[in-house]
């Protein structure tokens, strides 16, 4: 199942800039298909028509996959999804959301499991270092760092919270999500509304 997601509308970044926080309580309410949208966009949207995403890319080789566990978004069924931002939509690839298992897996930081979705961010590590050597390792860290950063914005600009969660078991992470995520997971980031 795939769903074409909203378009996308501008917004400030000055006052974001100075409230993005992180945040790891969120209140038990859905987010909209237009705020997951906005957050997908912000992740890895392309931005015009050569392919270039909304974050530097070490020749622009794009070695990230956003996926996006979906727990709680008006209109959208529970699961797993992959952005595909060729088309700005989601693709389900699994019907289990596995909030409560990444948040286990993530040394019991259970507030991953009260969020409405959980972006998991993974990487190809081969599409940069084929053409980079040993320092494309480098590279894709700041690429996950940069896909990071525009989700804080983007979040914070629409009264939603998020964090960056590096801090987890990976063997665990890569148990759970075998067959569902392609990829090296780097990062988890729930994202939901602020108390």
């Amino acid at each position: 199942m795939e769903i074409q997601l909203p378009e996308i509308v501008n917004v400030k970044l000055e006052d974001v800039l100075l409230k993005r926080r992180s945040v790891r309580e969120y209140l038990g309410a859905p987010l909209t298909i237009r705020e997951l949208s906005h957050i997908l966009f912000a992740a890895y949207g392309i931005t015009n028509e050569k392919g270039f995403k909304t974050v530097p890319s070490a020749g622009a080789t794009y070695p990230l996959n956003i996926y996006v566990n979906v727990k709680d978004v008006e209109g959208i069924p529970e699961g797993i999804y992959k952005y595909i931002p060729e088309r700005h939509s989601i693709l389900r690839v699994s019907e289990r959301e596995l909030s409560y298992e990444l948040a286990v897996a993530a040394l019991r930081q259970m507030f991953i499991a009260t969020a409405p979705i959980v972006l998991i961010i993974a990487a190809k590590f081969e599409r940069t270092t084929s053409v980079y050597g040993e320092r494309g390792y480098r590279y894709v860290h700041m690429e996950v760092g940069h896909v990071a950063q525009n989700v804080y914005l983007m979040a914070t600009s629409l009264g939603l919270g998020t964090v960056s969660i590096g801090a987890f078991i990976d063997s665990e992470v890569e148990e759970i999500l075998k067959g569902i995520v392609d990829g090296h997971v780097l990062l988890l980031m729930p994202v939901g509304r602020k108390p």
